[in-house]
């Protein structure tokens, strides 16, 4: 099989709600369990669901954005992550056909299915229909024609009859009915302000949690029809992404030689800081990094030897107290982006380096305060670099995402981090020395140059006091 004709199945559903998570993730773990390589694949920027994916198959969760990386790359990256794989699972986002607010189906779960060239599996809540749910599937698969709607998994069923009369009812529709999985709140995920609780926060109710969606999804889907059906999808045409491909040289921003060594990057991991895409690291290393993970909620010490820092994405605010409590690892971020070595942190990662986060201390390398609030920050947005900085050149444009409920104040520096362009016009985020601090999640995918700046500026800058290698 080449690698271009991966067997792949994207899950979609009418609208958010309806069970996608729950019957992806649960496909995802029973076929996996019966012995295939499974990869997972999510669309759209969430990063919570690929750890749930990612548990259910040992391979990494990867996003296909259509809006963050643009509909060119994501066949490249989705053959990329799914290489020697048996079957590639493809979670949808919102309702099949929501995309970017404005922008028609992009970025929509239609759009990234005729982008891969993939049978879609329409989840439905039947909680609140029978013979209606033929109507519904009816106007799904004839919206778009190039839209291959192939199956229906009917979720949330309440009983043996009313499984009977769905059943009926589609039997007129042309679709196949695929499995039908009764209501059960065994296999649960709690949820929080931002969506589901990240798979770091609760991993051995995860792993249960997980097994017990396999089981539920080889009870009541036909999995042989689903392996069937995602065996008949045709070549890709298009060439695997590669991390180092896309890296042309780069200059950074700071003077002086090399190191003649990698310099060492160090990632932000642990419960706190749980989003990131799994791209990022793989164009660190092929810019010539080593990339060395750490937790701030366990490390007292940067990893030896650090001369880059980079702090993603997750939920500083429930472990505000925990960050603050660490304050040797507080004092070295501090001091590590005082020596101008280049620090990359977003959305978690700003709240981090400001003074406090909810009246607790952070690593004060920001002049800001942060806190919760209930109000949800949410969207695309376009986004151009006002100057040169440790992670883009000044003009650099870059498509990114806001997902959160805290603010910062001031929300900007004297020199801000971003100009954005889209959908509305403000300035946004830090830039101090080798500090690019900013809410926007940018896949680096979309813009490897961020990664090949920020290695070489980490090349150039001397490693964190007392840590050797």
């Amino acid at each position: 099989m080449s690698g271009g004709s991966i067997p792949r199945l994207v899950i979609a559903a009418p609208s958010s709600g309806a069970g996608k998570t729950t019957v992806a993730t649960g496909l995802m773990a029973a076929f996996a369990e019966a012995g295939l390589v499974v990869s997972p694949h999510k669309v759209g920027p969430d990063y919570i669901d690929p750890g749930y994916h990612s548990l259910a198959t040992g391979r990494p969760g990867r996003n296909l954005d259509a809006y963050l990386c643009g509909p060119d790359r994501i066949a490249p990256l989705f053959l990329h992550g799914a290489a020697g794989a048996d079957l590639a699972l493809v979670e949808g986002v919102m309702g099949l056909f929501d995309g970017a607010s404005g922008m028609g189906e992009l970025s929509s779960t239609a759009h990234v299915a005729k982008l891969l060239r993939a049978p879609v599996v329409l989840v439905v809540d039947a909680s609140s229909q029978s013979r209606s749910v033929a109507a519904l599937v009816h106007g799904f698969a004839s919206w778009d024609p190039e839209v291959r709607l192939a199956g229906v998994i009917l979720n949330k069923v309440g009983s043996d009859r009313h499984e009977e009369l769905l059943r009926e009812a589609m039997d007129s529709s042309g679709v196949p009915v695929l499995g039908a999985l009764r209501r059960d709140g065994r296999a649960g995920t709690p949820s929080r302000h931002l969506g589901l609780v990240p798979v770091a926060e609760r991993r051995s109710d995860a792993v249960e949690s997980v097994a017990e969606l396999a089981a539920r999804v080889r009870e009541g889907c036909d999995l042989e029809a689903l392996l069937a059906l995602a065996r008949t999808v045709p070549e890709l045409p298009d060439a695997p992404w590669d991390p180092a491909a896309e890296l042309a040289p780069v200059e950074g921003p700071a003077e002086g030689p090399a190191a003649p060594e990698k310099p060492l990057i160090a990632v932000a991991g642990g419960a706190a800081f749980t989003f990131s895409y799994a791209e990022h690291a793989e164009l660190l290393a092929a810019a010539g990094a080593e990339v060395a993970p750490f937790d701030p909620l366990r490390d007292e010490h940067l990893p030896p030897g650090t001369q880059g820092l980079v702090i993603g994405g997750g939920f500083p605010e429930v472990y505000a107290p925990d960050l603050s409590a660490n304050a040797p690892l507080r004092a070295e971020v501090a001091a590590l982006a005082a020596s101008g070595a280049p620090v990359s942190a977003e959305c978690a990662g700003l709240l981090y380096l400001s003074r406090s986060l909810d009246g607790k201390p952070m690593c004060g390398v920001l002049p800001a305060e942060a806190r919760m609030t209930e109000r949800l920050t949410l969207g695309y947005r376009e986004a151009v670099a006002l100057r040169d900085n440790a992670l883009a050149a000044a003009g650099t444009r870059v498509r990114g995402h806001e997902f959160h409920r805290t603010v910062l104040e001031p929300g900007a520096g004297a020199d801000p981090a971003w100009g954005l362009t889209h959908p509305e016009r403000r300035v946004e985020g830090f830039v101090a020395g080798g500090v690019h601090a900013s809410y926007l999640h940018v896949h680096w995918a979309a813009e490897p140059s961020l990664a090949g700046r920020l290695v070489a500026s980490a090349a150039r800058s001397t490693p964190a006091r007392g840590a050797t290698r």
